[in-house]
């Protein structure tokens, strides 16, 4: 069997080098059937070989070049580095399913495979809105789903994933490996995106100075309420008919999380007596500084239930490394790590592949630990979750559509599920 670590030579861009040479939520789980927490946890009586799990952990970059699309990167924060550059997701599929904002960049991974052709180069690139309520309502749909209502769509989504593959001989990149000279370029220009965001292609153009671009109406007043107006009337009035806006690069921190390089580890390289046992508690939630009374009283909770076992395991886990902010594994026999033994799907949950109607497969999943790393808040209102799990499709079927949508499944802690 394929080891992971063959597999996550994706992250480390190797596999070249080697060719050459609102709503109140129940909390219970579904009447029928066992979610996957409860499956795992009787599968892991039987002893079953545990498959190798890799660990994204950040690091700053020590130059942005690094992090630039012909490079392949895995990053997470500021602007997604595209792999298709020309073909960008567009429509609805880029904004938030439930407020209508265009979604905001989380992380990509480069995970190419091995044996598939097609998917020499491959990228998981995730996006989700920063709006806590949008992430309380795309949970409820995942239970209304639970109680007999048909799967939410990604129409119906505040995270969204794409996965965008392409051959070795492709009309972007060179077939040869970066150098990593600063000699690396790409093959030809990508397509122009959002002024403002520098995320998402930039369909629409302003009216007066006709060269700024933009993803939606919101960004484009945003905007010009922030130094484009006078940007715009300098272009009009200047005499040189080829005057340009500066490069999209360079993001407004209000509006994107900070950039930062991912870098990988194996968790079997970590003793599992390492972790400090008295702050065990605290290591799954960083960004808390302190745990605060209602967050004190669920863990209390917990720990005097007898179905703790979940909960148990996933702060075991995490205290190996607990700068993880994610972890990759495509192991026929991989498994999520659930932070909680309730809000799990079952089998039933996870949908086939919109595309291929393929089975999907579980490939990674998000940490809150990212959170502490993005600087997000501990108010009432800050976006939280346990864990993000993501789903692709098994075969990783090539399909005309360049950046293809896989799911991804929230799981958050009781103390957000009842925020209204």
């Amino acid at each position: 069997m394929e080891t992971s670590t063959k597999k996550l030579s994706s992250l480390r861009i190797t596999s070249l080098d080697d060719d050459d040479d609102e709503t109140e939520i129940p909390h219970q789980p579904p009447q029928a059937g066992l979610s996957t927490a409860e499956a795992d946890y009787e599968d892991d009586d039987d002893e079953e070989e545990e498959a190798e799990v890799t660990l994204g952990v950040l690091s700053k970059p020590k130059h942005p070049g690094l992090l630039l699309r012909h490079l392949f990167p895995s990053k997470a924060g500021g602007i997604p580095a595209w792999l298709d550059p020309v073909n960008l997701p567009s429509g609805k599929s880029s904004y938030c399913g439930f407020c209508g904002e265009p979604l905001q960049f989380v992380l990509q991974i480069y995970a190419p495979i091995e044996d598939n052709v097609a998917a020499f180069h491959r990228t998981l690139f995730m996006f989700m809105c920063p709006s806590m309520a949008c992430l309380l309502r795309d949970q409820h749909e995942q239970w209304k789903h639970k109680y007999g209502n048909p799967c939410r769509s990604g129409l119906f989504s505040s995270v969204k994933i794409f996965r965008c593959q392409l051959p070795r001989n492709n009309a972007f990149y060179s077939a040869q490996p970066p150098k990593h000279d600063g000699s690396d370029k790409p093959l030809c220009p990508g397509a122009p995106v959002c002024h403002w965001c520098g995320t998402w292609k930039g369909d629409k153009i302003c009216s007066s100075c006709k060269k700024a671009r933009y993803c939606s109406e919101k960004h484009q007043a945003l905007h010009w309420r922030t130094g484009h107006k006078n940007d715009c009337l300098q272009i009009i009035s200047s005499a040189a008919s080829n005057s340009v806006l500066p490069a999209v690069g360079i993001v407004p921190a209000s509006i994107s999380w900070p950039e930062f390089e991912i870098k990988i580890d194996y968790e079997g390289t970590f003793d599992s007596d390492s972790g400090d046992e008295n702050n065990s508690k605290s290591l799954v939630m960083q960004r808390h500084g302190k745990l605060d009374a209602m967050m004190q009283s669920w863990m209390d909770h917990f720990e005097a239930d007898a179905d703790n076992k979940c909960w148990a395991s996933f702060q075991e886990r995490v205290s190996r490394a607990p700068n993880q902010v994610l972890r990759y594994c495509r192991e026929p026999n991989a498994k999520p790590l659930w932070a909680l033994s309730f809000g799990c799907p079952s089998d039933a949950d996870i949908p086939s592949c919109s595309y291929c109607r393929g089975p999907l497969c579980y490939e990674f999943q998000v940490m809150p630990q990212l959170l502490y790393f993005f600087g997000v808040g501990n108010q009432p209102d800050s976006l939280d979750w346990a864990t993000i799990v993501v789903y692709t499709c098994q075969g990783s079927c090539d399909q005309t559509v360049s950046y293809k949508e896989e799911f991804a499944w929230v799981q958050l802690y009781p103390t957000t599920t009842t925020r209204r």
